[in-house]
């Protein structure tokens, strides 16, 4: 059997479930998850090696009308992410009938390219309910193999590699065997900080916020990290800080906890708070987070 190597993009709406699958499918939590909407800001690749394979596993924001630069940002991983995929892997949860951009849609729809519609969620549905589902979407994209699955709890994800495996191309590795990601671990970083904001804030505040780690430095036994957390408005700061710095030390905590386990390593971590009004309305400040216009 000669190797097998390929780009399977998932996409689908805001909350549906694509963070869950990657982490599930990839076997380290390398995606953030919570219900909020828009949890997902950027492309993350997981790969999964084996010796005659390896999946490069995109996952992508969920898909969203623009409000400002960010949001553009955001649909541009999205849009990008047809350009270069070898199978498609459009997620949907139970009751869902609509995807929120109709050209997104008609690109799947005409996709030249193996397409796997995963219905996510079918712990939470009656069996009535998933094969109605079945039927519509199978009226909908005729092109597409259906496969229903909970990614929280492991149902159907392995038939669903089995079938990937099937239709990878023949193709030498495009990473090497033993990596995990194409993201630092300065970004890992930032995603867990932000995770534990997008858990304990609501309203606007996670929306406003990006995290940028200026210091990552590995020791043998240790790691000394130093992040910024940026917020639009001073009132925002001092919502994040907290009464006598409650709210600051609970994230650096939590975030500290989650990156010992991730990393296999004690983790010393510093947080600030800075002012960096609407951030994200500019082009210089998203591109220096590693947005693209």
């Amino acid at each position: 059997m000669k190797h097998k190597s390929g780009f399977v993009n998932i996409i689908g709406n805001p909350n549906v479930g694509k963070s869950t699958f990657l982490n599930a499918v990839v076997g380290e939590p390398l995606a953030i998850t919570t219900p909020k909407a828009q949890t997902t800001r950027h492309r993350i690749l997981g790969i999964v090696n084996a010796n005659q394979y390896q999946i490069i596993f995109s996952d992508t924001p969920g898909i969203i009308k623009p409000a400002h630069q960010l949001h553009e940002s955001m649909m541009n991983f999205v849009k990008e992410s047809f350009d270069d995929a070898d199978i498609l892997l459009y997620m949907i949860e139970t009751g869902e009938k609509n995807l929120k951009d109709e050209k997104l849609f008609e690109k799947i729809v005409h996709a030249q390219i193996p397409v796997l519609l995963l219905i996510n969620k079918i712990d939470v549905s009656r069996q009535e309910q998933l094969d109605e589902m079945v039927n519509f979407w199978k009226e909908k994209i005729p092109n597409a193999e259906i496969y229903p699955i909970s990614a929280l709890h492991g149902f159907g994800i392995d038939q669903v590699l089995h079938r990937i495996i099937e239709l990878l191309p023949e193709s030498p590795p495009y990473f090497g065997k033993d990596q995990l990601t194409d993201k630092t671990e300065r970004f890992i970083v930032n995603e867990k900080i932000r995770e534990k904001i997008l858990k304990h804030y609501k309203k606007e505040i996670p929306y406003a916020v990006e995290v940028d780690t200026e210091e990552f430095k590995e020791e043998k036994h240790l790691i000394k990290i130093r992040s910024i957390i940026n917020v639009e408005r001073e009132s925002q700061k001092g919502i994040i800080i907290g009464h006598k710095g409650a709210g600051l030390k609970r994230i650096g905590s939590e975030a500290r906890k989650d990156l010992e386990s991730f990393f296999n390593k004690k983790i010393f971590l510093e947080l600030y708070v800075k002012v960096n009004k609407d951030w994200r309305k500019k082009a210089e400040q998203l591109r220096k987070y590693g947005y693209r216009e």
